[in-house]
């Protein structure tokens, strides 16, 4: 009986030695580091390329669109008059250039031609009238001043009938090539002009350019959207990540193209499979730690991007990931 009572005591005080030591054992091993991160995507903003004031939004919140999808339309009277605008001055532009490839209207010409005719008897009578004075002159009858009076309005007269007759063919051949071309160029200047003014018309109805989740709709129907304001966010849940701030004397942990498991507490107990894809400091403003005193030196920390190698179902944006190093 005393030797069992000696044996339960020894068994208890090995059993609590034992217990004591394994205590201290795990009380002395280096605690398993656990880092927090979030999953985070891609977004992208839907904006205005115009101002002016939204008529009415196609989506809401956790709508998906599809590239070419419209997203919200907006009203710019505007935009409109400048149509207007530019059309009547395409008009007038066309209106110039068929004046100056079909030339001056017949009835310019005729009275051009008339002119010249008139300008050419007037040169053959003052050319008469001077063979007859110098014929009297030769007589002796009138002055030599009087010869050289008749002589200078013959030349006068001949030049005006030359000057009539240019007039004439250049009312017969219509206007020069450069000015036609200049017609021309002017008439396709108000035809882009027109083009640009319906390209933003066309902009009034704006379309997804990337499908997605919509995230935010920030500017509603009835409200003034300023050009380049974004009015509809969407985000890419096949383009996901996770990011981590991790401090630098942990970063050699961290080497592109790793792979490590890491926990979705949302999603389970289940651990999923991320790679290092990206390693970028942060800014200085929240990022410096200082270490323990005497070591001379603060911490930076790092943004360091993990993604999933492969697609995980109803992961969302904000999801908390752990991950043991």
């Amino acid at each position: 009986m005393k030797n069992k009572s000696v044996i339960v005591v020894l068994t208890l005080v090995i059993a609590l030695v034992v217990w004591v030591s394994l205590t201290f054992y795990k009380a002395y091993q280096p605690k398993q580091l656990v880092l927090q991160g979030e999953v985070d995507a891609q977004s992208y903003s839907i904006s205005s390329k115009l101002p002016g004031r939204i008529s009415e939004v196609f989506v809401k919140k956790g709508d998906f669109v599809d590239v070419g999808d419209t997203v919200f339309s907006i009203s710019s009277p505007e935009v409109s008059a400048k149509l207007a605008q530019a059309k009547a001055a395409q008009d007038a532009a066309g209106a110039q250039k068929l004046q100056a490839n079909n030339g001056a209207r017949k009835e310019q010409i005729q009275a051009a031609h008339d002119q010249w005719q008139k300008a050419k008897a007037a040169e053959e009578l003052m050319l008469t009238t001077y063979k007859r004075v110098q014929k009297l002159y030769d007589e002796g009858v009138v002055s030599e001043q009087k010869r050289d009076e008749v002589y200078t309005k013959y030349k006068a007269s001949k030049y005006t009938s030359n000057a009539a007759k240019q007039m004439a063919i250049m009312a017969k051949d219509g206007v020069r090539i450069e000015v036609k071309n200049a017609a021309d160029a002017q008439e396709r200047v108000y035809a882009a002009k027109v083009d640009e003014v319906n390209a933003y018309i066309d902009e009034t109805m704006a379309r997804s350019f990337h499908k997605g989740e919509v995230s935010q709709v920030l500017i509603h129907s009835g409200e003034l959207a300023p050009t380049g304001f974004p009015v509809v966010s969407i985000v890419d849940m096949q383009d996901i990540w996770a990011k981590f701030a991790v401090r630098e004397d942990y970063l050699k942990f961290f080497i592109k193209s790793k792979h490590f498991n890491a926990k979705i507490p949302a999603l389970g107990d289940e651990s999923y499979e991320f790679e290092v894809t990206n390693i970028a400091v942060m800014g200085s403003f929240a990022t410096w730690r200082a270490t323990e005193s005497g070591k001379g030196f603060d911490m930076k920390s790092f943004e360091v991007e993990l993604r999933p190698t492969r697609s995980i179902e109803n992961l969302r944006v904000g999801m908390s990931v752990l991950l043991e190093l």
